[in-house]
């Protein structure tokens, strides 16, 4: 093969071929212009191929208001009977360049890439098939009409190709053709035979035949038939018409019987006919879209004896040689080298030449083809990015414009229907009349009625079309009329009056250039604006708006009563409505407003003559008629059906008869509703039957209809689609559905199936409800079917098969159906080798939520707005809860978008659907936590992420499934705001559900939860029992006992039976699912119950598994009732007066506690007395029995509280083993209960609650109640962690945590008073009642993850953080110093002081830590052990400092000598005499630096000396002062004279000077110095951030959107984190303030948060940009900082412990809160210069130099304890990079 060598014609570009680098060069044309596209958008782009050498990439553009977005389509053809020499070319393409492409468009423009391919999957003896050609050529026109982007792509080879077969010739030219072959004596017979001739066409014609009509009758002359034969029969016969056409065409034309141009339709092949359509007749902007390809291929002649050559060039046998076609090949000379050139000489046509050299022996081989369409696919690309990036514009504008898509959405539904009118009916006329202007007589809306299928839709349609130019030709052109209309029912919005008045006002104001500062939230006074807006009218600025189908409103803000419908309109305003005249009464009222007769149109079935004269008018329009005979039947059926859409389906089955053909009264229908189903029979016997079915069952069961390509996409993934057509074509990979079939499809519905502009995108729906109906009856009934097709839409808008991934041909049942083994877990390796070889790339396309253009820019996106549309209502149906939940609900990015286009409601309401369907409390708490956030949100969506995590990680742990989302927000929250919070201290904002029973809680007897969390069983006073969901508020059933009061009820273990106690002393037994009475049973008592023989009413009752046990008052006996045959079985008689009964959990044994503190066990099955104990507090009696299971004991526990313990193992002789005797309180119990798992009793006294080990049964904690507090009931947690109490006239429930006993929750109910508590074992729910007779239903988890916040108790005074670590230490205002740790947000230590904790420092690794009190004491501690390693007295602290070494400490004082002393020894260093404010220690560890007055001090850290100073001249004094850190020589200091200065520690000399704006630092409030010391930040408790440049003193004021309470400038200088207040202005659900981080370099907000607490301390860590809050509750919320352009910080999230924790299955554990505590005696007593050391002392008094060089033992033991936690900074912790 010859080395690879270029050519270029003088009037083409060339790219190159074999032996070089793959891809195409472009060179410039002759004109030398490099060119490029026009400026729209486009619809797209198609490839076509013809002969194998051409292709067109044409487009379409479709506008309303604004430019539209919809995709690229394109078409790719393949020459008939031969094969084809681009197969190689085109599977190139659509593997490889057509995705790209596609992915390109949706990603940078929102638009789809469509590729079109005719002749793909159509079997090879249909090529020359009329009807395709007949298709090609119209959709080809289509594109090139409608193109606005690359329209056109030409590939040309060697090949020129054949003649087509006509598939229509006029009879007088058919005939002409026959006479002339028959005078060339050629043989005929064929072409008569083939021929027909149709007198059903407009002149007639000769038609060609089916195939599968004339093969037929070759078969039965044939000895064996098959495919092949018939294939091989048609060839042949093919080509014997093509040799009569020509000879008979070329004899014409040379006697001139025919022009040249008829010759030419018969005597050119299907290339040239398409290249001159396309390329012809042109202007040059249209050929600057357009691009062609030449292949030449060198010296092919000399390889036409090769056969594989001759797919490459025309080839001719003759006189046994194998020639190349001279005549084919001289018109392609014709065709490449003069009619394109031509071409290009004229315009800015790209032109491409290649030429290739063959290998000498194999001629254009595999090798050389391959290097070919590797360089063809890259230079088609770049040519397509090139032509898209010229042509199309990013229009982000309309991504979130309401009006604009409605008005797009009915502006193009007009536009479709107003093509289908075929009336010119009187009413038109009329209302054409209503609209033109009129000057007497009142103007009231005009109505438009009548029956389905009338053409009232169409009529408007028509009317909105030409209303425009109806005015303008009465009024004169420089009138310009406003058209308004809708289409009620037809979009999402259009059916609620209040969305479609607000619309229309919104256009109108637009329209008429209104300035509308807020539209009106009250239906009422939108109407006014409404009304107001007809008003801006005028004469010369006419309006028309048009409503139609006004039945399809709903009944909300009553819109079906016409309350809003403007009456009396305006000189130049008219309304047209119209409506069906029989519902919801429309019609009725509209008479009752409109009294006028002549207001009213009605519409009625046309009469026979007038729909055969229609009828004939369509047909003439397709140049077709019917004949007199055929006319029988048609007026047969018009005399039973005349609607307009029975006449436009008439002529659909019409057009195709043909004159020979027989037709009877069953050819057509005689109803709409029959000719429909006709018609989609007819179109499966077109497209197969599966595919019909699942494609407009698709198109049927969709939100808002499909697009083109997503209905190409979603057959593809259907397999039994698939299935059919691998049967059909022999597919070896079955790809894509041929378009061949949405061809069809398409122009089988047209009219029916119409597009409509939706979000930008245009999509298929049905023209009207009528075939929506008969599409669903057909082909949506089979339920099975029905899930199936919802499961492949929701995979495919979910993205599971895009990007490469592969769908296997089969799914796992087809194999297991067939698989021996149906019993194994699994496929077998050869079933899954053979389901992988079956499996293709369907090439579905992506599916973010959102078309990211460029990824440093997330907020400029394009929605992907079919996914937003379609996928939640796929997934509901086909049951997928778990893809519904994390695919959507739980995705940061869906719920981002939402907000982001102001789609807020709508995300709420599809969060509350998923609840609906899945029933996960996450959701609902979601749903809440949304609502809370939704001021802040909407006005700031980039804050989404950071709201969420400060409301979701305190509950994650409850609440697991919310940790997909905060992954999510993790992932993608940094996009949009800086601020990621690690641990939240927020309190959780939570509502419970409410139901009101009754006016007040006296009438509520009993309340019952039940196994579903939100249904719950009621029972009044008055004798009704209700079952209430709770959510919806809905009474689901209800039973009545009345005139019998009950008393009581409960529900068995199983829910099975509700036993009922009524004042009747009688136990109603009834079926709880069916809510029935299965029996009644009267409880008696013994002799001696009641006082003076009165009767006594039921005392109790309890529930077994199958056995009620009941007892009356003063009673010694206990019924037992079987609960299955609903009588009584015995009595159990007891020693005293009955007071509780309670059975073992599994129902064989009752305990029944008595008088006298008495208990005695029966056994259940026969009745039998086992025991019987008494308590040694015999005073009282049994209130509450327990039976814990597990460790065989029961409880009794008295009425004062006291408690005795029996040991039950041994049933008949139960043990005591401990008691507790609480007589002496003066309390009585109210409630008990026992942990879930028996490790603690909970007992609720009036004045105090208290919880007993079982373990060790010793009372655990106590909590006492507040003075003239009393608790009404308690409940635990279901960790046992938490007590949940409500007290006495209060409308609150309050949360304690157990460990430390703090309140951490009061959630108040709103309802009133809470007198009753409720806890559910089955949810962990808590059910409370109000004294208004409001019950309440808690989630107890969710208030018990309250308790997982830390606090200390009181507000946080100061955060002190060590230079590395997990840690941090808070100072209160309390004796105590909590340890925190960072990622947690968990307590870990508290150090106990004698005093208030006034200075803390730490070491760098934060082992050592010293404190000052003040009690004049500092203390020093081991931080990981807790200890207090000394104590020193003597001096009140003012300000600590450790040095940077981490050796000495400095602690100064205001009133005695500072000192600077060791720390590892505690030894004085020196003393320091003058007094230091704002001090430091310099880097170095050489100087304290700090102010006095008027001077700067540095005084030495050796001697104590004042080294170096600087005094203020005339008087003034130092503001502030601070050490800028990368220069450790250098102070800033501010004087009073607002004069900044630089002051040079070793030179002692001020370097600069930067003098303020006058009474600048009048309210200063905070300096800050950036690293470099190049700027200063400067705050004076404003809403300002002054930036101050102190190198050129330039001041810059940055507004805050609060006043500003504190700043931190970062340690690298880059961000400055503040916290500023909110104005009172600012409505945001409790929010009191906002942390805000902004980036330096640009002065941008990269992030912000709200605090919904009051932070008290602000502090950030120093290796990164981690922000510590204190709070005034005593808690302290974390938070980092990852700005994206700093994408490595990321990994701060990755690896925080926070982000582990929720990734662990079960609930935080909570680690141990150590308490340490101070040492009591002091080691070392500061006097006045001196320190003495206390002789227990761990450090003995001696010189420093001495103690260093021979220290005691208990020095030792002080040294080498401090000294080891200072040493260890070089071994504990990996160098700070």
């Amino acid at each position: 093969m010859d080395s690879g060598i270029i050519e270029s014609s003088p009037s083409c570009e060339s790219f190159p071929q074999q032996g070089m680098r793959p891809s195409l060069q472009r060179e410039a044309a002759p004109c030398g212009q490099v060119y490029s596209a026009g400026h729209h958008r486009h619809r797209g782009a198609s490839l076509l191929p013809d002969a194998g050498q051409r292709a067109d990439l044409s487009a379409q553009h479709q506008s309303a208001v604004r430019q539209t977005k919809e995709g690229f389509r394109g078409c790719v053809s393949r020459r008939p009977r031969v094969i084809c020499d681009t197969i190689a070319e085109r599977s190139a393409l659509r593997e490889h360049v057509y995705p790209k492409l596609r992915e390109f468009c949706r990603e940078n423009y929102g638009l789809e890439f469509q590729v079109i391919d005719l002749y793909w999957g159509v079997e090879a003896d249909e090529w020359d098939s009329p009807e395709l050609q007949k298709t090609r050529m119209k959709l080809l026109e289509d594109c090139l009409k409608s193109s606005a982007g690359p329209c056109f792509v030409g590939l040309l080879g060697e090949k020129y190709g054949n003649i087509r077969i006509p598939g229509e010739v006029e009879s007088a030219e058919f005939e002409m053709i026959l006479d002339a072959a028959v005078e060339a004596k050629l043989e005929t017979r064929i072409l008569e035979e083939w021929y027909c001739r149709d007198e059903n066409a407009v002149p007639p014609a000769y038609y060609l035949r089916p195939k599968s009509e004339m093969l037929k009758d070759y078969q039965n002359t044939m000895e064996s038939s098959s495919n092949s034969m018939n294939e091989n029969k048609w060839q042949d016969i093919s080509e014997e018409i093509k040799k009569i056409f020509k000879t008979a065409v070329k004899l014409l034309y040379e006697k001139g019987k025919m022009k040249h141009s008829q010759a030419k339709r018969y005597l050119s092949s299907a290339i040239e006919d398409e290249l001159d359509f396309a390329l012809g007749k042109q202007t040059p902007a249209f050929l600057k879209k357009c691009v062609c390809y030449i292949r030449k291929i060198a010296n092919i002649e000399r390889f036409v004896k090769i056969p594989e050559m001759g797919k490459y060039m025309d080839v001719v046998h003759t006189a046994g040689k194998f020639l190349r076609d001279p005549e084919a090949h001289e018109k392609l000379i014709k065709l490449r080298d003069e009619f394109i050139p031509t071409i290009v000489a004229s315009s800015n046509l790209r032109v491409y030449t290649s030429v290739t050299h063959c290998d000498m022996k194999l001629g254009y081989s595999q090798e050389v083809e391959n290097h070919y369409i590797e360089g063809l696919g890259k230079q088609f690309y770049e040519d397509m990015i090139d032509i898209i990036q010229a042509t199309v514009q990013q229009n982000f504008d309309t991504e979130t414009d309401l009006l604009y898509d409605e008005v797009l959405q009915h502006s193009s539904l007009c536009k479709t229907y107003s093509t289908f009118y075929e009336y010119r009916c009187e009413a038109l006329n009329i209302v054409h009349k209503y609209v033109l202007p009129s000057k007497i007589g009142h103007i009231n809306p005009l109505i438009i009625y009548g029956g389905p299928c009338t053409g009232k839709t169409l009529l408007l349609a028509e009317v909105a079309k030409k209303a425009y130019s109806w005015l303008q030709e009465e009024m004169g052109p420089d009138s310009d009329p406003v058209v308004v209309i809708r289409f009620l029912g037809s979009t999402e919005t259009s059916t609620d009056l209040k969305n479609i008045l607000q619309s229309i006002c919104e256009q109108l104001a637009v329209n008429y250039r209104c300035l509308v500062q807020s539209y009106p939230k009250k239906i009422h006074d939108l109407r006014d604006l409404f009304i107001n807006l007809l008003n801006e009218s005028s004469f010369h600025r006419p309006l028309v708006i048009i409503f139609d189908a006004l039945e399809q409103l709903t009944d909300s803000d009553d819109g079906r009563k016409l309350w809003w419908l403007p009456i009396h309109l305006p000189r130049s305003v008219r309304i047209i409505l119209s409506t069906l005249p029989n519902k919801h009464g429309i019609l009725q009222k509209l008479r009752c407003l409109i009294h006028e007769e002549n207001n009213y149109i009605e519409l009625t079935a046309r009469d026979r003559k007038m729909c055969s004269q229609v009828l004939k008018h369509q047909l003439l329009r397709v140049k077709r008629k019917v004949t007199s005979g055929q006319q029988i039947y048609v007026n047969e059926a018009f005399s039973k059906c005349t609607l307009p859409m029975f006449v436009n389906l008439t002529f659909r089955e019409v057009r195709n008869w043909r004159s020979h053909k027989d037709v009877d009264e069953s050819s057509l229908c005689v109803t709409v509703h029959e000719s429909i189903e006709q018609l989609f029979w007819s179109l499966e016997n077109k497209c197969g039957s599966r595919l019909l079915s699942r494609a407009l069952g698709y198109i049927t069961m969709s939100k808002s209809g499909l697009s083109e390509m997503e209905l190409e996409d979603i057959l593809a993934l259907d397999n039994s689609v698939m299935y059919e057509l691998s049967e059909s074509i022999r597919e070896s990979n079955p790809l894509r559905i041929p378009y061949i079939y949405i061809a069809r499809l398409k122009e089988g519905l047209q009219g029916y199936l119409i597009e409509r502009q939706v979000k930008n995108v245009t999509l298929l729906l049905w023209a009207n409800r009528h075939l929506q109906l008969i599409a669903q009856k057909l082909y949506l009934h089979n339920e099975e079917d029905l899930r199936e097709m919802h499961t492949v839409m929701a995979e495919y808008f979910l993205g599971v098969w895009s990007g490469g991934r592969r769908k296997p041909f089969y799914s796992n049942d087809q194999y297991l159906n067939g698989c021996p083994d149906r019993d194994g877990r699994g496929l077998n390796e050869d079933v899954k080798h053979c389901m992988d070889q079956t499996a293709f790339d369907r090439q579905a396309p992506d599916q973010p939520w959102v078309f990211q253009c460029n990824p440093l820019e997330p907020d400029i996106f394009f929605i992907n707005h079919r996914k937003m549309t379609e996928l939640i209502h796929h997934l509901t149906r086909c049951g997928r809860t778990d893809d519904l939940l994390y695919g959507v609900i739980m995705n940061f990015s869906w719920l981002y978008t939402m907000i982001r286009i102001g789609q807020f409601d709508k995300a709420l309401s599809d969060v509350e659907l998923a609840y609906t369907y899945s029933q996960k409390k996450e959701l609902k708490f979601l749903a809440s936590t949304l609502r809370s956030i939704k001021f802040k949100v909407v006005k700031y969506p980039g804050s989404l992420s950071a709201e969420l995590q400060q409301r979701l990680l305190p509950v994650v742990s409850s609440l697991p499934k919310l940790r997909h989302l905060l992954l999510e927000c993790d992932k993608d929250g940094p996009k949009y705001c800086s601020i990621v919070p690690l641990h939240s201290s927020m309190d959780v904002t939570y509502s419970p559900e409410r139901l009101p029973l009754s006016s007040s809680c006296m009438h509520v007897t009993e309340i019952l939860p039940t196994f579903n969390p939100s249904t719950i069983i009621a029972a009044l006073e008055n004798g009704s029992i209700s079952t209430w969901d709770v959510e919806t508020r809905q009474l689901l059933r209800q039973i009545t006992t009345a005139p019998s009061v009950i008393l009581g009820m409960k529900l068995t273990s199983d829910e099975k039976y509700l036993v009922v106690a009524t004042t009747k002393n009688t136990l109603l037994i009834y079926d709880n699912i069916n809510s029935c009475l299965l029996s009644e049973v009267e409880i008696k008592g013994s002799k001696h119950c009641g006082i003076g023989g009165g009767s006594s009413f039921i005392n109790g009752f309890t529930l077994s598994v199958n056995h009620a046990l009941a007892w009356l008052e003063a009673s010694k006996d206990v019924t037992v009732i079987d609960l299955l045959y609903g009588w009584p079985l015995y009595h159990f008689h007891c020693w005293y007066e009955v007071t509780c009964v309670q059975c073992s959990p599994d129902g064989v044994y009752a305990f029944c506690g008595q008088y006298l503190n008495t208990a005695t066990i029966f056994h259940l099955g026969s009745g039998e007395k086992l025991a019987t104990v008494t308590s040694e507090f015999s005073g009282g009696f049994v209130k509450f029995l327990l039976i814990l299971d597990t460790a065989q004991e029961m409880v009794m526990v008295d009425n004062e509280g006291s408690l005795s313990v029996w040991n039950t193992e041994e049933i008949v002789n139960p043990q005591l083993t401990d008691d507790f005797d609480c007589r002496k309180e003066d309390s009585e119990v109210v409630s008990i209960e026992l942990s879930e798992d028996q490790s603690a009793i909970l007992i609720c006294k009036a004045l105090s609650i208290e919880l007993l080990d079982t373990r060790v049964w010793k009372v655990a904690e106590k909590f006492r109640a507040k003075h003239n507090e009393r608790f009404i009931s308690a409940v635990l947690s279901k960790n046992g962690n938490c007590i949940i109490a409500s007290m006495e006239n209060t409308s609150a429930i309050f949360v304690w945590r157990r460990d430390t006993g703090q309140c951490m929750a009061s959630l108040q109910e709103i309802s009133g008073t809470i007198v009753r508590l409720i806890k559910s074992n089955h949810h962990n729910m808590l059910l409370s009642l109000s004294t208004s007779g409001v019950l309440s239903i808690w989630d107890i988890d969710i208030i018990t993850a309250m308790s997982n916040i830390d606090k200390s108790g009181k507000p946080i005074q100061r955060l002190v953080l060590p230079a590395r670590g997990e840690l941090i230490y808070t100072l209160d205002g309390s004796d105590s110093v909590h340890k925190w740790n960072f990622s947690t947000g968990f307590i870990e230590a508290v150090f106990k002081h004698e005093g208030i904790v006034e200075n803390c420092v730490l070491t760098s690794s934060g082992e050592i830590m010293v404190t000052s009190d003040d009690k004049c004491s500092q203390y020093v501690w081991h931080t990981v052990s807790g200890e207090n390693i000394f104590r020193i007295n003597g001096q009140k602290i003012s300000e600590l400092m450790i040095t940077h070494n981490d050796q000495f400490v400095v602690s100064l004082c205001e009133q005695n000598a500072s000192r600077v002393w060791r720390l590892a020894t505690g030894h004085r260093v020196c003393n320091i005499l003058v007094a230091l404010q704002n001090a430091f220690i310099t880097i170095a560890n050489t100087f304290v630096v700090g102010m006095a007055k008027n001077k700067v001090l540095a005084v030495s850290l050796w001697t104590g000396s004042i080294t170096k100073k600087f005094c203020c001249d005339d008087g003034a004094s130092i503001v502030d002062i601070k050490l800028i850190p990368d220069c450790p020589d250098i102070i800033v200091f501010i004087t009073s004279t607002e004069t900044v200065n630089i002051w040079s520690l070793t030179e002692e000399v001020i370097c600069r000077r930067v003098q303020l704006p006058t009474n600048f630092l009048k309210s200063l409030e905070d300096f800050e110095i950036s690293p470099n010391g190049k700027l200063g930040i400067i705050t004076r408790g404003d809403e300002n951030i002054n930036v101050l440049d102190l190198y050129s003193g330039k001041l810059r004021v940055v507004h805050a959107p609060g006043v500003i309470w504190r700043q931190r400038l970062s340690r690298d200088g880059r961000y400055l984190v503040y916290i500023c207040f909110r104005s009172e202005d600012d409505d945001d659900n409790g929010a009191v303030s906002s942390l805000i981080v902004m980036r330096l370099a640009d002065g941008k907000n990269i992030g912000a948060c709200s605090l919904y607490k009051t932070p008290t301390f602000l502090a950030l860590s120093q290796r990164h940009l981690n922000i510590i809050i204190g709070f005034d509750d005593g808690s302290i919320g974390t938070y980092t900082v990852v700005d994206r352009v700093d994408a490595a910080l990321k990994i701060k999230i990755a690896t925080s412990n926070s982000r582990q924790i929720f990734n662990n299955t079960t609930q935080v554990i909570r680690p141990k809160c150590h308490n340490y505590s101070f040492k009591v005696t002091a080691d070392c007593i500061w006097r006045e210069s001196t320190e003495v050391f206390a002789r227990d002392s761990p450090i003995t008094v001696t010189e420093p130099e001495v103690s260093e060089a021979t220290p005691t033992k208990k020095h030792n033991y002080c040294y080498e304890k401090v000294c080891s936690a200072i040493d260890c900074r070089g071994h504990s912790f990996a160098p700070d990079n």
